[in-house]
């Protein structure tokens, strides 16, 4: 193992320390734990009020965490790791779609049966049963696909893009506010195979690439 991979490894192990002390006996068998706020470190706020256990998240709700703040919720089927300097927020839908509108930061998702839509500043990306990493900025957002199917379409538009369907982390994108360079490909940066892991811990459910024989990341 180089420097560089085990650098990764022990950042990995400091995540899983900070916020699964009670993952793994759910993902043993036992009660999944309830929707809303599971685990958070530094300052979090909901709606502008300071975050609090098992706090209940719901459509409308905007989610905020501070300078070195992480924060993990549970939606329906979807769990959602939220890092530091992250603004997020749910939509009000009319339809059975759930809509996350990420307007700044880092935001990893993992997603149950459904069509779900996650606004970026520079594309709304359609997803149903997959997971993803998304880094946001005004100018950019880097998407890495983990695993599953997604449509992309330009902010405020229907048309289609470009329909994804990765096995692996197979397709990271930057998808940039120029039109002219709207998807460039990505190598895959600031997310792990254990993150995921565990928030497909806390849905009982467990990634596709473990029983495939993938570890890498």
């Amino acid at each position: 193992m180089n420097r560089r991979q085990l650098i990764r490894h022990l950042a990995t192990l400091a995540v899983c320390e900070r916020f699964s002390f009670a993952s793994h006996a759910w993902a043993a068998g036992q009660a999944l734990p309830p929707p809303g706020l599971h685990e958070f470190s530094g300052e979090v706020t909901v709606n502008g009020k300071p975050a609090h256990p098992r706090m209940a998240i719901t459509p409308g709700d905007r989610i905020v965490t501070g300078k070195d703040a992480q924060a993990i919720y549970i939606i329906g089927s979807d769990a959602y790791l939220q890092r530091a300097n992250s603004t997020v927020q749910l939509i009000e839908d009319n339809t059975t779609r759930r809509v996350l509108r990420i307007l700044q930061g880092r935001l990893m998702g993992v997603f149950g049966k459904g069509e779900k839509s996650l606004q970026t500043p520079t594309a709304t990306i359609g997803i149903r049963g997959t997971a993803c990493y998304i880094e946001a900025s005004a100018a950019q957002v880097y998407f890495c696909l983990c695993y599953g199917e997604a449509e992309i379409s330009a902010p405020g538009e229907t048309a289609i893009l470009e329909t994804i369907a990765t096995t692996y982390h197979d397709h990271p994108l930057y998808l940039n506010a120029d039109r002219q360079r709207m998807m460039v490909p990505a190598r895959i940066i600031n997310h792990t195979d254990a993150e995921l892991i565990l928030l497909e811990s806390l849905v009982g459910r467990i990634p596709p690439f473990v029983g495939m024989g993938y570890h890498r990341y």
